[in-house]
């Protein structure tokens, strides 16, 4: 990509992470008091489950390296502010879906260079990669996750009638931009789109399906309610596919990283619709029972 293709993405993640920090507050920090083993079945599933899940599908599919690596990128990043959106829709307990994306987001930090690292080890062979150097990389998704985050909760704060306006326009241009940088990614691997998308489409969807279905297994036999294992459900499968995209491009610079996130970022629409609907039916059929 070149380098304003770069900037415009690194404009986008911003977007998108300023626009999760207006609709942040001290108080969903707090919420791991109130909801201790939601909170800590949900970060196992994401920060620890998700990954192992992420490792096991590159490895039993024979698929091309720069795919293996581009599930593994996505499976180490955060929930975004989509899953939040989601959670909400499906009458999940979104308070939980918000604590759980401000966490991942913060810890992701510094567990996305090891693992982007060791899959590249794993895929990519030693000698045929740019080998992420950790703490220049942890200050660079500082940069462009935790700054915006801290920026939009401070606005929040000062000017919460201000913020509580922009959410929404926020959330719309942030899913404009995304189109866009995705559309970039598509034109500039067009010669190879169409097996990149044979071999990362069916992957994408598994990691999104598998995740989900092992985040609502898992909450339910930890006796979490129904909401609450929802929430969870989506913020193990809804991952941040603009950082995914981010990483790939920004800090690996290799577009051909970022298919995998990129199509990931079109799938979870589909899927997020299908599992609003069946939680809804869920959440409704329990509150007649």
């Amino acid at each position: 990509m070149d380098q304003l293709s770069t900037i415009i993405l690194g404009v986008c993640l911003f977007i998108i992470m300023l626009g999760m920090g207006l609709s942040l507050v001290a108080d969903d920090f707090k919420r791991v008091l109130i909801y201790p083993k939601a909170v800590l079945i949900g970060l196992l599933s994401q920060l620890i489950l998700l990954p192992i899940i992420g490792f096991a599908i590159a490895s039993l599919f024979n698929v091309r390296g720069e795919v293996a690596v581009g599930i593994m990128i996505l499976a180490a990043c955060p929930g975004g502010p989509t899953s939040n959106l989601i959670a909400h829709t499906a009458r999940g307990n979104t308070a939980l879906s918000v604590t759980l994306t401000a966490f991942s987001s913060f810890i992701t930090i510094l567990t996305i260079p090891f693992i982007v690292n060791f899959s590249l080890e794993q895929f990519m062979g030693k000698g045929e990669f740019i080998k992420l150097n950790v703490v220049e990389t942890i200050m660079q998704v500082m940069f462009i996750i935790i700054i915006p985050i801290l920026l939009g909760m401070f606005i929040r704060h000062h000017k919460t009638a201000f913020a509580m306006k922009m959410e929404k326009p926020v959330r719309i241009a942030s899913g404009v931009v995304l189109a866009v940088v995705i559309l970039g990614i598509i034109v500039k691997e067009k010669d190879n789109i169409v097996s990149y998308l044979q071999e990362a489409g069916l992957l994408s969807l598994l990691l999104n399906l598998a995740t989900m279905v092992v985040g609502y297994q898992l909450s339910r036999l930890a006796k979490l309610d129904l909401k609450s294992a929802i929430s969870i459900s989506i913020e193990s499968g809804i991952q941040n596919g603009t950082l995914g995209i981010s990483v790939a491009v920004i800090l690996l610079n290799n577009s051909e990283l970022a298919i995998v996130p990129a199509v990931y970022g079109v799938l979870m629409f589909l899927t997020g619709g299908v599992v609003i609907y069946w939680a809804n039916k869920k959440v409704k059929k329990q509150a007649i029972a």
